[in-house]
């Protein structure tokens, strides 16, 4: 046998430890995660085929990844609709239904989106406005690895900039403002700085991160800098095309929510100029605009970064909003503009990039969706499906309804918890259906029925018409079903 001397084995040895190719594959590095919350944001976008929006740079990420045409949220209020998108769970799971209640109050034990990516080894770190509220609610200690900052800004130099404004008193002073300063002038801007921030920081680290940024615009008041105004003639930007009340429909679905009003330059009594509408429907989309510019910079820096090439990014806005459409204004409501939601997603590397995917999808599903992609563990408990094969095929067959709910009191323009009554509405392909039950004796108190095929803008509730009688029966019987009984057939396994 042949000999070797110790010094040789030691050196064999070495070579062998120092060289783990060797012994083994190198573990591919999980994609990181950058998850781009838009307040208020309805599908106000030019990928999303919106003639009067300048938003070249969310359309850009449009066109590398896949654009969802029919997302809808859960409970068209920043707080509900938030949260269960943060859980998975549909809103009278985690008992949240206006802007106050802490989601771990019913379910203290449920694991977050973040959670649920940092218990898999990723840094997550929230930017902006992600949860909702104050204290606890906002900032949620356990999905996060580090503190979150600007989840809670009501400091009037970051809300207001001109010296109007700024000589004024309350959070609400002028619903819209178009002042000469830099984008940082206010939060938005200074949020997105300390992100560029934070992704060279994150770069510099290689541990796999989800990083939140919230931006708060175009939620009221509709304050840009004037550079993002300019982008738009005001006598080019159309009227709401029908501003009344949908015919036929209960005071339950069309009360107001009274958001608009109290502010210094809106009437008390709601009653607006055609000057009035003209400005703030220009503020609106000047506030896209803005927010637009900033998402620019974001990707931007992944690029920059080297990040982008292993960098998800997921882009949403929280619910929809109405411009004085159906004669209503901002969200609070069972409609179409206020609960469809745009939902961009872009994968690094994905087969398919720059379509549309017609499928009916909710913010319940983007949760399971993030882990499918990401290769984590399945999510438990949640009531939504992961819709990554719509990434490969936007046109395969579906969920065959969305589902939506909102409350309301027996008076008064806001609710407090669950309400006195609760309107829950079923989205089909061709039909929204809402049935308002009472909420302690769960009679139907009323009903409505908008047919898409006919009347795109929910103008006439045809519920006690003869001839939808079917329609009604077969779309209550969904609801009564439940969320389940929609899903495709691919999706045996669903929580």
């Amino acid at each position: 046998m042949k000999m070797y001397s110790v010094s040789a084995i030691v050196l064999l040895a070495g070579f062998f430890v120092a060289s783990p190719a060797i012994v083994r594959a190198e573990e591919p590095k999980r994609p990181n995660v950058l998850f781009i919350a838009i307040d208020d944001l309805r599908p106000a976008l030019g990928c999303y085929d919106d003639s009067v929006a300048v938003t070249p740079n969310i359309d850009r990420l449009a066109s590398r990844g896949m654009l969802f045409n029919r997302a809808y949220c859960q409970l068209a209020v920043c707080c509900p609709s938030r949260l269960s998108l943060m859980t998975g769970r549909r809103p009278d799971t985690i008992r949240v239904w206006d802007l106050k209640t802490h989601f771990r109050t019913a379910i203290p034990d449920v694991v977050t989106l973040p959670q649920h990516f940092k218990n898999h080894g990723y840094h997550t770190q929230s930017l902006g406005k992600i949860y909702h509220g104050s204290g606890d609610p906002s900032k949620d200690p356990p999905s996060w690895s580090a503190e979150p900052k600007y989840d809670f800004v009501r400091d009037p130099k970051l809300r207001y900039a001109s010296p109007q404004n700024l000589q004024g008193k309350g959070l609400k002073r002028s619903a819209v403002e178009a002042a000469d300063v830099p984008d940082s002038s206010y939060t938005d801007g200074v949020v997105c700085n300390a992100a560029i921030r934070t992704l060279d920081k994150l770069q510099q680290t290689g541990q796999p991160f989800f990083l939140a940024v919230g931006f708060r615009k175009p939620h009221l008041p509709f304050c840009a800098p004037q550079k993002y105004w300019d982008l738009y003639d005001r006598m080019k930007i159309p009227l709401p095309g029908e501003g009344r009340h949908p015919q036929d429909a209960p005071e339950l679905a069309t009360r107001s929510w009274k958001e608009l009003e109290g502010y210094s330059d809106i009437p008390e009594d709601g009653q607006i100029s055609t000057d009035k509408i003209r400005e703030l429907r220009h503020g609106y989309y000047a506030c896209v605009s803005y927010v637009d510019a900033l998402v620019g910079r974001l990707l931007d820096e992944l690029t920059k970064s080297k990040l982008a090439g292993n960098t998800v990014v997921v882009l949403w806005g929280d619910h929809g909003f109405h411009l004085g459409e159906q004669g209503l204004w901002t969200k609070a409501n069972n409609y179409e503009l206020s609960t469809r939601v745009p939902l961009i997603v872009s994968v690094p590397g994905q087969k398919q990039s720059g379509l549309k995917s017609a499928a009916l999808v909710e913010f319940v599903d983007v949760y399971p969706t993030l882990a499918d992609i990401c290769e984590l563990d399945a999510p438990q408990g949640v009531e939504g499906i992961s819709f990554k094969p719509l990434l490969t095929n936007p046109d395969q067959p579906w969920k065959r309804a969305a589902f939506s709910q909102y409350p309301r009191a027996y008076n008064g323009n806001r609710h407090r918890g669950h309400g006195d009554f609760m309107g829950y509405a079923v989205r089909t392909n061709r039909y929204r259906y809402v049935q308002w039950q009472d909420w302690e004796s769960k009679q139907v108190v009323a009903r409505e029925l908008y047919d898409h095929d006919s009347d795109p803008n929910e103008s006439r509730n045809v519920a006690a018409q003869g001839k939808y009688a079917e329609t009604n029966r077969e779309l209550a019987g969904i609801l009564e079903r439940g969320w389940k009984s929609v899903l495709p057939d691919s999706a045996e396994n669903a929580n």
